[in-house]
């Protein structure tokens, strides 16, 4: 199986760390972000990995290499301007092949992979979701059993981690070469096609400074 991180977003709300560094290589506990995704790919068993950039590619691909320094081979999908979540992934689809494939989001944190299932029988995706976090109380998905439901429960949802094992067809028949993930998950949940499961092991999205800045303590105790 092949891995994609999505990494090509400009990073705003990183500010004024970002004007100068793409959001990837933004360090935390004195290394960058992305390197902790290479490395639990890497531990996991994953060989080869596609990552998408836009903002400052040419630095991004520049530090990072080829991947041999993580033990994984990297290939580049290089976007003139960042396609969304949706487009990004549609673009790099010649380089993840014809069978399911991870992706991660390139800004959060975790401490390990969760386990892999294999999707069932005309499951086209499969998310891992998160408890809502204060940013975010509103939650993206229903999530019953390991089924995700088209109906929005008040208080019933979950919020979606930035994971999520994708077949290719997922993607099949969009014209558009710019568009989100959402909506196109949300097609497929309403014909039962997307299943999940809820990730309690510790998760952070690293959107902000303050956030950044709560993920290094962390990491500063644990040492």
């Amino acid at each position: 199986m092949r891995a994609m991180i999505l990494a090509a977003g400009r990073g705003e709300r990183l500010r004024p760390l970002t004007d100068t560094v793409p959001k990837p290589l933004v360090e935390v506990g004195g290394q960058p972000l992305i390197t902790y995704h290479l490395q639990h790919l890497a531990a996991a068993g994953f060989r080869e990995v596609v990552i998408n950039c836009a903002w400052l590619a040419p630095l991004l691909m520049e530090t990072l290499g080829d991947g041999h320094r993580y033990g994984v081979k990297l290939q580049y999908s290089v976007e003139p301007e960042a396609l969304e979540t949706g487009g990004g992934i549609k673009k790099a689809l010649p380089l993840l092949g014809d069978a399911p494939f991870l992706v991660i989001n390139g800004d959060i944190f975790i401490d390990r992979l969760p386990e892999l299932p294999q999707l069932a029988d005309n499951c086209l995706a499969h998310l891992w979701l998160v408890d809502n976090p204060p940013h975010h109380p509103e939650g993206d998905f229903v999530l019953q059993g390991q089924q995700l439901l088209a109906d929005d429960k008040p208080g019933s949802k979950l919020t979606f981690s930035g994971m999520g094992l994708y077949h290719p067809q997922l993607f099949a028949g969009i014209d558009s070469s710019r568009f989100a993930l959402g909506p196109v998950l949300r097609q497929y949940i309403s014909q039962g096609r997307v299943s999940g499961e809820h990730w309690q092991d510790y998760w952070c999205d690293v959107g902000t400074v303050a956030r950044l800045q709560t993920l290094e303590r962390r990491l500063a105790d644990k040492r």
